[in-house]
């Protein structure tokens, strides 16, 4: 099993796909400095985000919005990646990344280039949305802004609701230092005895059960809040009295949460999950987040207790923490945030304002979906809901990677189950971060009478795909899901993706075989119409892009799209190289990693990478082959990177006939030099395009899908 970061080459990732053949006979000499860093592309893209946030043409809840999104990327980063970085580098190996950097040379450029960006972040904030926010009505108090009474409020509050569950820590020979809990905000405190100049330390966890923001004042026309650590620190007195409270400051650690199960060694891995989730919580410091004046001997008692160096420090003005501004985005201020919306019904699963029988519809044809422009709820949903209330419905079969606290396709599900339907759900417990609702959703549709299987030894289950028997007259049909995105409500108003319906009779049996793989003992890894990780996906990739260099030294028509998350895969990056050099045109549009690089002389002329950020989270991953004149469209759940490829069952399917018209113009516009979007440069630079009559592509599609709906 390759590691995240690590570089295999070319024969060992051809081994794992399981085709030798992947890879041409012949291959012209590419560079050695080909890949770009892996970490740097990510905050790139982080970047990105930010420069929504900084740009004065966007709504001001929604450029705070994006202020709080670059806090959490960030976080999750630190979590995972950098936490990477650094396990590699203490255990003391030499493994380069693609780029060829090793882990030590790694960790310092992205050390750098955070502290540049989190400064740039916390500033963006301070000097700019914070003020706008103000003149707006939007106010963020400090104590000594409130009048007498607010004060004597706001006190009354702290006794009631929050002085209950602090718990000041002293530290000293017998009071060892606290654990910090990851991502929690703490006061660290100094207090003297009155009579004695010594001061003394102690820790108190600002709650994380309680809002982050104090409601002082509350109308249509303004809003005043008060940071609940400055409520804490205003009534330190109460917390130590008989002391002097001498200084507070702020504190936030982020601890590594990336970790594996043995899942060799644990014969139930529901518990060996369940006892890694909480290893996880005891993770090593990878950062120390303090304020900009924090006390010098402060800081280093807290460097020299958690345990962290030196370079791991952040120190930012203004607040810490700033994902806690999605409580002061939910305020109602339309005049603020972007046009509210309401996804379009697909015409073909309405007549008018009733809907229709999602398995009649089907027989009529293959149906495409985009989310969040046409409803989640009126096709995935209801296709679910449908197949649980009919009594001709004999099995679903399902995969969960991740839904909501109160997912409509669970209770689906439990109905389907309670009814005495055969329901079979796949449940991949190992998503990371959502492993504990994971392991609830489980039970739950354990004790409802399904059958519950949670994927396969060394593998996470990706896909995303449903599949429903039902008894029409003398025979049984089958019907199916294919997505990009997750089975998840919320998410699906805020993520675009495609989902694929069908009753084609290849497609539902390929989903038989593969849930047979999912649930039993079959080895099977050949399909008829779909490509599967992690035996034939890269595989059947390279063998198109291939196809399409033949076409291009034959003079024929050849071109390429891909629509994706991330893009670090070295084959899959060769081959697109290979193709570029050919005089294929090659255009990508990747949202997050991308280690591909472009427009660079002799090596990807003929690649051009764009990224498109907007209210919406570009999710979809979408693949177009021109083959001369019998173009091919596939979309899927995999991202182009080593765990997709080889670590996780992913699926792709083709997409054919006036739905692959849809793909078709869809890429066409997200590709159009009038479409807003940043551009990767020959130098690495991600540069936004598009001038004042370029368009929002996210909104055009917003106006053209919801006037076809309509």
């Amino acid at each position: 099993m390759w590691d995240m970061t690590e570089t295999a080459t070319g024969s060992q990732l051809r081994e794992l796909d399981g085709s030798a053949s992947a890879a041409p006979r012949e291959q012209p000499d590419l560079p050695e400095n080909r890949y770009s860093n892996r970490e740097m592309s990510w905050l790139d893209f982080n970047a990105r985000v930010l420069a929504l946030a900084e740009d004065r043409r966007q709504p001001l809840l929604e450029r705070m919005k994006f202020l709080s999104i670059f806090a959490s990327n960030l976080d999750e980063f630190y979590m995972v990646r950098v936490a990477g970085l650094k396990r590699r580098q203490e255990m003391g190996l030499a493994v380069r990344s693609a780029d060829g950097l090793t882990p030590r040379e790694g960790l310092a450029r992205v050390s750098e280039r955070s502290r540049e960006l989190t400064l740039r972040h916390a500033r963006c904030f301070l000097t700019d949305i914070q003020p706008a926010l103000a003149a707006e009505g939007i106010r963020i108090l400090a104590w000594q802004d409130l009048s007498p009474g607010q004060q004597s409020e706001l006190r009354d509050y702290f006794l009631a609701k929050i002085f209950p569950v602090l718990t000041p820590l002293a530290v000293d020979p017998a009071h060892p230092f606290p654990y910090i809990s990851g991502l929690s905000l703490n006061l660290a405190v100094l207090v003297r005895d009155p009579g004695s100049d010594v001061d003394r330390f102690a820790r108190i966890k600002v709650p994380n059960n309680v809002r982050r923001f104090v409601v002082v004042s509350q109308s249509a026309e303004k809003a005043e809040y008060l940071p609940l650590e400055e409520l804490i620190a205003a009534h330190l007195d109460t917390l130590f009295p008989g002391m002097r409270v001498v200084e507070h400051h702020l504190f936030r650690v982020t601890r590594n949460t990336d970790f594996e199960v043995d899942e060799d060694r644990d014969e139930d891995l529901l518990q060996a999950l369940e006892r890694e989730l909480v290893r996880r919580r005891f993770g090593p410091p990878v950062r120390l987040e303090v304020a900009e004046d924090i006390d010098s001997a402060v800081l280093a008692l807290l460097i020299s207790e958690i345990n962290v160096q030196p370079e791991d420090v952040q120190q930012l003005p203004g607040l810490l923490d700033l994902t806690g501004l999605w409580q002061i985005y939910e305020l109602d201020r339309p005049d603020l945030k972007e046009r509210p919306f309401v996804p379009a019904t697909h015409p073909r699963f309405a007549e008018g304002e009733t809907p229709k029988s999602v398995f009649a519809t089907l027989r009529e044809g293959d149906v495409l979906v985009h989310h969040p422009y046409e409803s989640f709820a009126t096709s995935v949903q209801r296709f679910i809901e449908q197949a649980a209330s009919d009594p001709n419905v004999l099995a679903i079969k399902q995969t969960l990677y991740r839904t909501s606290g109160d997912s409509p396709i669970v209770d689906a599900l439990v109905d389907a189950a309670e009814a005495g339907k055969q329901v079979v759900v796949l449940v991949e417990i190992k998503a990371r971060f959502d492993e504990q609702a994971n392991i609830k959703w489980a039970r739950e549709l354990e004790r409802a009478g399904c059958h519950v299987v949670y994927g396969l030894v060394g593998l996470k289950t990706h896909c995303k795909t449903s599949l429903v028997v039902r008894q029409e007259g003398g025979s049984l049909r089958r019907y199916a899901h294919i997505g990009t995105g997750n089975y998840h409500p919320k998410t699906a108003r805020l993520y675009e993706d495609f989902g694929l319906f069908t009753a084609d009779e290849a497609i539902c049996s390929d989903l038989t075989d593969l849930f047979n793989v999912l649930t039993g003992y079959s080895r099977q890894t050949e399909y008829r119409t779909l490509l599967v990780a992690p035996h034939r996906l890269r595989a059947g990739l390279i063998e198109r892009i291939e196809r399409e260099i033949e076409h291009a030294q034959q003079g024929r028509q050849a071109h390429i799209q891909i629509k994706t998350n991330h893009l670090v895969d070295e084959l899959l990056i060769d081959s697109l190289y290979r193709a570029s050099m050919a005089g294929v045109r090659v255009e990508l549009m990747v949202r997050t990693f991308c280690s591909i690089k472009a427009g660079v002389a002799g090596l990807s002329e003929n690649i051009t990478v764009r990224s498109i950020l907007g209210r919406f989270l570009e999710h979809s991953r979408v693949f177009y082959f021109a083959n001369d004149t019998d173009p091919e469209y596939w979309i899927g759940s995999a991202d182009l990177m080593h765990r997709n490829l080889d670590r996780r069952v992913e699926v792709l399917a083709r997409v054919t006939g006036p739905n692959a018209e849809q793909l078709r113009e869809t890429l066409a516009f997200g590709f159009s030099p009038d479409t807003t979007a940043w551009e990767l440069q020959g130098d690495g630079r991600w540069v936004r395009s598009g001038g004042r009559d370029s368009v929002d592509y996210q909104e055009v599609l917003l106006r053209r899908l919801a006037s076809r709906g309509e």
